[in-house]
């Protein structure tokens, strides 16, 4: 029987030049240009190869894997990052957790790299105890500029990740494509559950028309407030919720819901 292989990038060129040079080797492909279509193709059917960008839109090639481990059950499988922005995250590989990693060159160049990687993992799909392996195309060398935005982008999310309330953010389609771990705590699910799930369902049934009027709302809503507060029951608790339009380039691009649990502080009664 054919493997299937998934891909997951968004430069379509590589991910059609991937995909074609894995079809010639007789494998099933399925391809995504972001993490939130890799989770829906994955919750689509099993697959035994997963090859992806680790920087993707909507939701990242970090939680991507996260997922994908998570939707195995323990079966484990290859895992490859092939990306361009490998050799700026050289000492965050440990955390990545993939099997495999390749360094994107010329399109030109990477055939006959990624066809000799492939009769490598045909015949030992694992790797061995020194697991993370480092395959480059030909001399890739640190661009100063990317790693300078890659340290930005590790500390705001660094912010985010230590912020004391929960931060949701919801696509378009009202799917969630990133939660903090506060907002986790607070509905007591782990990422790999949420994600690309739609936000109604996190919400207690009751607080749907609720939740539903304050996401339509400020979508639209061009003046001033731009967000919408209010209180629910979740679970025996107050949540505070305060419902924003995320705006991307002047773009309304979705929702960022912000949760706190407001029981401790009411049980201690008003603070002096």
């Amino acid at each position: 029987m054919a493997k299937k292989a998934l891909v997951v990038d968004s430069d379509f060129f590589f991910m059609e030049f991937l995909a074609d040079l894995l079809e010639k080797r007789g494998y099933i492909v399925v391809k995504a240009q972001n993490g939130k279509d890799g989770i829906s193709r994955m919750k689509e059917g099993a697959v035994d190869f997963l090859f992806l960008e680790i920087m993707l839109p909507k939701i990242d090639g970090r939680q991507l894997i996260r997922f994908a481990r998570k939707r195995s059950d323990n079966i484990h499988f290859p895992i490859i990052a092939v990306s361009g922005y490998l050799v700026e995250q050289m000492d965050d590989l440990s955390r990545i957790g993939a099997d495999y990693y390749i360094a994107k060159g010329a399109i030109e160049k990477m055939g006959d790299h990624v066809d000799k990687f492939l009769d490598k993992i045909e015949k030992q799909p694992l790797p061995g105890q020194e697991a993370k392996v480092i395959l480059e195309p030909g001399e890739v060398y640190p661009r100063q500029s990317l790693a300078g935005l890659m340290d930005i982008l590790s500390s705001t999310q660094a912010v985010t990740e230590s912020a004391g309330i929960g931060i949701i953010v919801v696509d378009t389609d009202a799917k969630i494509i990133g939660a903090n771990p506060s907002a986790l705590d607070i509905v007591g699910r782990p990422a790999e559950d949420i994600l690309n799930t739609s936000i109604i369902k996190i919400f207690p049934l009751q607080e749907k028309e609720r939740l539903v009027y304050a996401l339509k709302t400020v979508i639209k809503r061009d003046e001033q407030p731009k967000n919408i507060g209010f209180s629910i029951n979740m679970d025996s608790r107050r949540i505070r919720t305060t419902v924003s339009a995320l705006t991307v380039h002047e773009k309304k691009s979705g929702w960022v819901i912000t949760i706190d649990d407001m029981t401790h502080d009411e049980d201690q009664g008003p603070i002096n």
